[in-house]
């Protein structure tokens, strides 16, 4: 197996952090954000820290962050909605966690395989783009293209079928030039070398 384990490569300790990474990597990489969380999870170690904090005091923490401004008030405003109708936890319910300021289908299937241990199908520009590669499906609608995958997947093994893909889309099946050459689908792959 190419990727024996593959984890999440976003830094965190509780659901509730990797909720709020998860909610800054948006049309960010994980480098980055890993870079702004240890001083944003200092000051905001709870969502009860967050909720009461003014969204300027946020903006600085997070400013190296593409769209820092919006996902600062997204943080606030999950932060007050956690403590408001989930008494402060992390909701395990897809419809829960979609609730949430700045949480959408792709976040909440990150937090619910990754922190909690539940069925999620991440489904990031990585994975789209290998399945449309590997003519799966040629959806290019996140929610469609994980409508297509689950049913062939056992639910337990969703998120971490996500999780090898998006490493093999990045380290392998780059974007703009795969390495079809180093490729171990090469061989089953309607793209390799013509890409």
């Amino acid at each position: 197996m190419v990727f024996p384990v593959a984890d999440c490569e976003l830094n965190f300790q509780t659901p509730f952090q990797l909720l709020t990474a998860t909610i800054l990597s948006a049309q960010a990489t994980d480098v980055s954000v890993n870079k702004v969380t240890p001083a944003l999870f200092r000051r905001y170690p709870n969502p009860e820290s967050l909720a009461v904090s003014e969204v300027i005091e946020i903006e600085g923490y997070i400013k190296s962050i593409g769209l820092y401004r919006s996902k600062a008030k997204n943080l606030q405003g999950m932060a007050q909605k956690l403590i408001s109708e989930f008494g402060g936890s992390v909701p395990e319910a897809m419809p829960d966690l979609v609730s949430l300021p700045g949480v959408g289908r792709k976040t909440a299937n990150v937090v619910r395989s990754v922190a909690l241990g539940l069925p999620g199908l991440p489904v990031d520009t990585h994975v789209g783009r290998l399945v449309r590669r590997l003519d799966i499906t040629q959806e290019t609608d996140p929610v469609k293209v994980e409508k297509v995958l689950s049913p062939m997947l056992p639910p337990s093994e969703r998120g971490e079928f996500s999780l090898r893909v998006i490493l093999h889309g990045r380290r392998v099946c780059y974007a703009r030039k795969p390495n079809c050459g180093g490729c171990v689908l090469n061989y089953f792959c309607p793209e390799a070398f013509i890409v």
